[in-house]
């Protein structure tokens, strides 16, 4: 894979050749304060309707506690004040509204998939930039698209191209996941086809094998093929439920791409898939047997903190603070009886 693929497969390239048979889109250039917000590692403060927040430390002098937690009087209080972006949270307010109020984000080549899990309803449907930053400043892919876009490219001693980053936001559409497939060109030819959300089991899918890969091979002859920048690439369809193919990525064809069912050994070795028969290789999860979790687990925290951090379970937040009141009271008396011995 050259930097050139990786170039190539960014949004703004091959959104206006497929510009027909894909979701529609708006892009905005994204300024460098945002990129430089965005890559900040310190406190994830979210500009919005609130343009401040309080980060509060408890000197817990008061040991006066009753049955309920009684917070100290005595606090530092540090004021955090969130970044401000007028213009660009202008331009993409308008771009929101005129998508219709609802967007999935993305950058240049990544959307922040792996980090649905911090929003309030676990989904990337974004209606205000606040929404955008909460997602990319938690998603390790997006991080990958800003720092290292080239780093399993195989012409590392060739000067790594300009990139100029762009927002990108999609008109939310209700995808249904077993709808959704990869596939996989070599040389302009489709050689792969994986069902995207390999972890769970769609019945449909089994019964529906063969119009599923013909629906897939015919879009790909009369929309795709010849017509993208590189002979090697990957593409992400969806099926909807009248059995119409849209287009709704493309990725580079290499190891910085999951392929899924699939091997990249065996994607790149060539003989092995196509020998096996004429038309390209399906491979979907056939039984409830193989069902796998999700690889985006690994991104997520434990189920507790989420519930401490949203309020979404009382009782835990309750428990939580008793269990502090009771260390803090345990070391306080550790601290008397030592005072007490000298």
């Amino acid at each position: 894979m050259k930097k050139e693929q990786v170039v190539n497969c960014q949004f703004s390239v091959w959104y206006p050749i497929f510009k027909k048979h894909t979701i529609k889109s708006l892009i905005l250039p994204l300024p460098q304060n945002v990129i430089e917000y965005l890559l900040d590692d310190g406190t994830l403060v979210v500009s919005g309707s609130d343009h401040s927040t309080q980060q509060t430390h408890t000197n817990n002098s008061d040991s006066n506690a009753e049955e309920d937690i009684q917070w100290s009087d005595d606090e530092t209080t540090t004021t955090v004040t969130a970044p401000e972006f007028p213009e660009f949270t202008s331009k993409v307010l308008e771009a929101i509204n005129a998508l219709g109020g609802r967007v999935f984000p993305k950058l240049n080549w990544s959307a922040p998939r792996d980090a649905n899990w911090i929003a309030l309803n676990s989904s990337l449907q974004c209606h205000s930039l606040s929404d955008i930053f909460l997602l990319f400043k938690s998603s390790d892919f997006i991080t990958h698209d800003l720092t290292q876009p080239f780093l399993v490219c195989s012409d590392q001693d060739s000067p790594d191209p300009v990139i100029n980053y762009e927002l990108v936001l999609r008109k939310w559409s209700e995808l249904i996941p077993g709808g959704e497939f990869r596939c996989f060109v070599k040389e302009n030819k489709l050689i792969a086809i994986s069902q995207r959300d390999y972890t769970q089991y769609y019945q449909h899918i089994l019964k529906q094998e063969e119009q599923i890969c013909q629906a897939i091979q015919e879009f790909f002859s009369q929309h795709i093929q010849y017509k993208f920048l590189d002979e090697d690439f990957v593409f992400d369809v969806y099926r909807d439920s009248q059995g119409r193919v849209w287009l709704i990525d493309l990725n580079p064809f290499g190891e910085v791409t999951d392929s899924l069912l699939f091997s990249w050994e065996e994607l790149t070795s060539g003989g092995e898939i196509t020998q096996q028969q004429e038309g390209p290789a399906f491979r979907y999860t056939n039984s409830e047997v193989t069902v796998q979790p999700s690889p985006c687990l690994s991104y997520r925290i434990p189920r507790d903190f989420v519930d401490l951090s949203t309020g979404e379970d009382a009782y835990k937040l309750i428990d939580f603070l008793k269990l502090k009141k009771s260390q803090q009271e345990e070391e306080e008396e550790e601290e008397e009886e030592e005072n007490a011995a000298q």
